[in-house]
């Protein structure tokens, strides 16, 4: 620790620490464009000066120069700081002055206005005239993809874009050429990008010179009601904030969450809003004739109460899709129990995970924080570049670090940082030291190992044996350690699927999973919101969803419901963190929130729940799980993990690919978002590009 006097107060903060950081340590503000706090320092801004005493008679950047730089006083007093001295003042206003030279006076058209860092630094620091008469400098705007929009001409070189997309996307397609005049940011070759985290330049530009392409011109910040939710794109569940005009989403912003996303969301999570709004189920649909035709409400639940009566309960079915809350699930799970069917299942992938092996053999155990502290990583059947970008993202935090050997089992892939490959499946799985002796010593001497699998290597009928394993392989490298350490995670790629395996949305005693209901062993399948599975003609299917979707295709009635931004519920991310969202808009039409159209239907059927309010469903549900009362993450028993690594069994020969086979149309949402369509074009072409 280094102790340092900022305006006459003395703070005592870490050696690391540079002299912005230790400033707002002490209560002061220091302005800056360049500086963030999770990208290298760059220092080119200039904007944080600061005046340090004892030091050179002019004043010092404080985002680049440390405390461990200071020098005490000739007795060994505190070194001291001054951040708001005449000096200082001065030359603040001259640094403002001499980034508004070239900087447009566009402010009324430009989609920054109103959040724009200079134009709130101009107001706090900058002088109220400008002493120069030249003409400003113009540059051409580059393309650089469908979801950045690029107006260079307002850009201050702050090098933010460049440092994030080289440091943490991992990508080197964006940089400064030119020199003075001259210098600006490109892509060189004027190419989209190909990060899924681009998105994130947006934030990251203190100035419009980045905005979003599809939100341009769209509206203004204060004509937006903001409300605080959780991402459902994929199973980390990103913090984000959803900006609402009347009833449309308009964009949808990152919020901070060290614990789980940081400050960053994916591309999906940033630009999905625009398929929230078309393809909607708005009204009732009854199937007659071969044909579905609008119906009223009385018409389709009369409709499915006829069904059941005429269906004997082992031949009743429910299957829950990828983007389902927990309290919507729950109610399922109780009606169709209550109708006297076992026929239960929330895995509409197949993945090989039960509830009975303990919640540590399906949990995320290490926690997305707790990457930081590994030294060694395997992937078993995981592509966390696609399965869940921001996960991936600090993965490579922590190899930027050093000394993280990353081992991969299953696809061959750039995931943006050095991986050493072992082989495409199961034969590697079960020896892994002779698929790389050097990688296997080095996994095994590790303090903190840590095996991700992915879902998708758990599907199909080896599964289980897979699970089981990776299980066994965990605990013999030690990543299942007594010393609070447990480095066994599955990596999964839909929101709902830990909430519903929490709850038991599983087969029950005797009862029939995914594959035998699909497959015609029920006579009446509920689907709830599953669009990415075909059901086999026969089964009569009562679909509650959002979209006109597969799903909705193949039903026989169609119950509108509402999408994730339109309703509160409960959603559990892959390291069992239980988290609300917050409705920020509401559903179109006649649609209603899942968990109200289940308890109505409960009513025609004669098997009410019991519950009247949301409210009351999670009272009933916390009083079942109270581990869903708060978003603190609970170690899971590791006892169940050694269990099941004694189940291991022989494995059949396979390879493991990834379950994600188009990043931007994983769900009904994104498949409706034209921003999506054009990004899957752009990828599509690229992949084809680098396979010639």
């Amino acid at each position: 620790m280094a102790k340092l006097k900022v305006d006459g107060k003395e703070v005592e903060v870490p050696d690391h620490f540079t002299l912005l950081q230790a400033a707002e340590e002490a209560g002061a503000e220091i302005p800056r464009f360049c500086f963030h706090e999770r990208l290298s320092i760059a220092g080119n801004c200039r904007m944080c000066l600061v005046e340090v005493k004892g030091g050179p008679p002019k004043p010092q950047a404080s985002c680049a120069m440390g405390v461990k730089d200071l020098r005490p006083g000739p007795n060994g007093e505190a070194p001291e700081v001054f951040t708001n001295t005449p000096m200082v003042k001065k030359a603040r206003e001259g640094v403002m002055e001499f980034l508004l030279i070239n900087h447009p006076l566009d402010c009324p058209i430009c989609d920054q206005g109103g959040e724009c860092d200079l134009q709130d630094q101009a107001m706090a620091y900058g002088m109220d005239r400008s002493r120069y008469r030249e003409n400003k400098r113009a540059v051409e705007d580059k393309y650089i993809g469908p979801l950045v929009k690029t107006i260079m001409t307002r850009c201050i070189h702050c090098t933010r874009c460049v440092r994030f997309t080289t440091e943490v996307a991992g990508i080197s397609e964006l940089g400064l050429i030119g020199r003075g005049e001259d210098a600006e940011i490109t892509t060189y070759l004027e190419q989209a990008m190909t990060s899924e985290l681009q998105g994130n330049v947006i934030d990251l530009c203190p100035v419009g010179a980045l905005t979003s392409r599809p939100y341009a011109f769209q509206a203004r910040p204060w004509e937006l009601t903001k409300t605080e939710t959780v991402d459902v794109m994929d199973a980390v569940g990103s913090s984000i904030r959803v900006d609402v005009r009347g009833r449309e989403v308009m964009r949808i912003l990152p919020r901070v969450n060290e614990a789980v996303n940081e400050e960053w969301i994916s591309d999906k999570t940033r630009f999905v809003w625009d398929g929230l709004r078309t393809q909607r189920l708005d009204r009732p649909y009854v199937r007659r004739g071969g044909r579905l035709t609008p119906a009223t409400w009385q018409e389709a639940f009369a409709a499915i109460a006829e069904k059941v009566a005429a269906t004997a309960p082992e031949r009743l079915g429910a299957i829950a899709g990828d983007l389902a809350t927990v309290e919507e699930m729950w109610a399922l799970k109780r009606l169709i129990e209550s109708l006297g069917s076992a026929n239960l299942d929330c895995r509409q992938d197949g993945a090989a995970l039960d509830p009975a092996n303990g919640r540590a053999s399906y949990l995320f155990n290490s926690t997305i924080a707790g990457i930081e502290d590994a030294d060694a990583i395997l992937l078993i059947g995981a592509n966390p570049r696609f399965e869940a970008s921001v996960l991936n993202a600090r993965i490579r935090k922590r190899w930027r670090l050093g000394d993280l050997p990353i081992g991969v089992i299953g696809e061959k892939t750039d995931l943006r940082y050095e991986t050493t490959y072992l082989g495409a499946g199961v034969e590697t799985l079960t020896d892994v030291a002779k698929a790389n002796r050097a990688f296997f010593d080095a996994l095994k001497a590790a303090e903190r190992p840590m095996v991700i699998v992915g879902s998708s290597a758990l599907t199909g009928e080896g599964g289980a044996a897979i699970l089981a394993s990776a299980a066994a392989l965990a605990q013999e490298i030690g990543a299942i350690g007594g010393d609070g350490w447990n480095g066994f995670n599955v990596l999964h790629t839909a929101a709902s699927r830990v909430g519903g395996l929490d709850i038991g949305f599983v087969p029950g005693a005797h009862g029939l999973g995914f594959a035998g209901m699909a497959s015609g062993g029920v006579d009446l399948l509920f689907n709830l919101g599953a669009d990415e599975v075909d059901v086999a003609a026969g089964p009569f299917v009562v679909y509650i969803g959002t979209h006109g979707d597969r799903g909705a295709h193949r039903a026989d009635v169609i119950l509108p419901g509402a999408a994730y931004t339109e309703k509160s519920g409960t959603w559990v991310n892959l390291e069992g963190r239980a988290q609300t969202s917050s409705r920020a808009a509401f559903p179109p039409g006649d649609a209603r929130e899942d968990w109200a159209i289940l308890r109505a239907l409960s009513a025609v059927l004669g098997k009410t729940l019991p519950f009247d309010s949301l409210s009351a469903l999670r009272a009933e549900l916390y009083a079942a799980l109270p581990t869903l009362r708060s978003d603190a993450v609970e170690a899971a028993d590791t006892g169940a993990l050694s269990a099941l690594a004694q189940r291991t069994t022989s494995l059949s020969h396979s390879s493991f690919g990834s379950s994600i086979g188009d990043f931007y149309l994983t769900n009904p949402i994104a498949r409706a978002s034209k921003v999506m369509a054009e990004c899957s074009r752009l990828a599509h072409a690229d992949h084809l590009q680098a396979a010639e």
